[in-house]
């Protein structure tokens, strides 16, 4: 199970670019977030699921993104996963028992997967929801249909969980998502 890129990719030449560095400035997030992955070679699911590690900046996020796979690099059965740190992405963990997501589905694995995976990643972790508090984490399912899904942690408030679903839908354009409870393939609502 490799999620490193093979491929290296070189630096772009910045010796004549002027430059100053302040030595371990780093720009923290809100939360500290995991970064998990759904193996898909294992007999038992919780198996299968392992948290690859986690990061709490922006440079730390962005050293991840840079040299780990993307979602359509992945083998077909494997899934990645940021979650707040402490919430395992998994519907009996007691962060996730009463809540839903929000999700997209795509027909087939297209090339738009990967920039929606991370416009989605960014729009969590940088806080750009009014309701920050109830998003659990995303996940992206890598099949022959693939899907990304905002987990949300209370699914009581119908209005709230609108708001988040339609700021979502804004920022990622023509998408079209609707909201279920974890024990549902069924949609409450669409945006």
């Amino acid at each position: 199970m490799s999620i490193i890129k093979k491929e290296s990719q070189s630096a772009p030449d910045l010796s004549g670019v002027p430059t100053k560095v302040l030595e371990g400035v780093k720009h923290p997030l809100e939360h500290s977030w995991s970064f998990w992955m759904f193996t898909n070679d294992k007999k038992k699911w919780e198996d299968n699921l392992i948290e690859l590690t986690a990061f709490n900046t922006v440079e730390d996020y962005w050293s991840l993104y840079h040299y780990m796979k993307t979602p359509s690099e992945l083998s077909l059965g494997q899934d990645y996963c940021v979650f707040k740190k402490g919430i395992r992405p998994m519907w009996e963990d007691a962060a996730n028992k009463k809540g839903g997501r929000w999700l997209i589905t795509f027909e087939k694995r297209r090339d738009d997967l990967d920039w929606i995976w991370l416009d989605t990643v960014l729009l969590l972790i940088g806080e750009n929801f009014e309701n920050n508090d109830l998003i659990c984490g995303v996940v992206v399912n890598v099949r022959a249909k693939c899907k990304i899904s905002v987990w949300i942690k209370d699914a009581s408030n119908p209005a709230v969980n609108m708001e988040i679903g339609k700021k979502l839908k804004a920022a990622l354009g023509n998408v079209k998502i609707g909201f279920q409870l974890h024990d549902s393939n069924k949609n409450l609502y669409t945006v």
